[in-house]
């Protein structure tokens, strides 16, 4: 038996920088950071949070792995003036996915400064100018106040469709232009 292995692919992921926030690839060393974060109660209060180090691992590696299947994918966030990973931010569409989302996890001690909303508009400007979406969606648990502001402060509006018991919130290009002048 001859084995043969062919080029291998790469995929480049790009870091998105805004006022606050460096959006980049994942690393080895956030599994500790985000472990920590996903024990937090509050934080799998609306969305499923891995609970070990095992799975944030396997989560870690599967949004990685979207950058190579999609073009897209979710990024590890950090605070620009000193490097503290915050949470994570970006695109996500897995098989059988009602359409592109935008979603954005912030830990919890640094809610209601802005984070969220910040790395949100961030990413809907990545996915209307370098994926080319013509609709981005964003999947939110009727309950999720928070989410709901954030959602609303980016655009998305509520479409009055679910998904697993989840509100389905939408913005189009055409109204992401009008809002951004993008």
């Amino acid at each position: 038996m001859t084995l043969r292995f062919g080029e291998p692919t790469t995929v480049t992921i790009p870091t998105v920088v805004t006022d606050r926030l460096i959006l980049r690839c994942w690393r080895p060393e956030d599994i500790g950071p985000y472990t920590a974060m996903a024990a937090h109660p509050d934080m799998s209060r609306y969305t499923g949070s891995p609970r070990n180090r095992e799975a944030v691992w396997d989560m870690e590696a599967a949004l990685t792995g979207h950058w190579h299947l999609c073009g897209f994918g979710m990024w590890a966030a950090e605070d620009r003036s000193g490097g503290e990973f915050v949470g994570r931010a970006g695109l996500y569409q897995p098989e059988g996915w009602p359409g592109l989302e935008v979603a954005w996890t912030i830990r919890r001690d640094l809610w209601g400064r802005g984070l969220a909303t910040e790395a949100g508009a961030a990413v809907l400007d990545f996915a209307f100018t370098r994926v080319g979406a013509n609709e981005v969606i964003s999947l939110i648990h009727p309950d999720n106040a928070a989410s709901i502001r954030v959602a609303g402060k980016l655009g998305l509006a509520d479409t009055h469709r679910t998904f697993r018991g989840d509100a389905i919130y939408a913005i189009t290009r055409a109204e992401w232009k009008t809002r951004t002048g993008g």
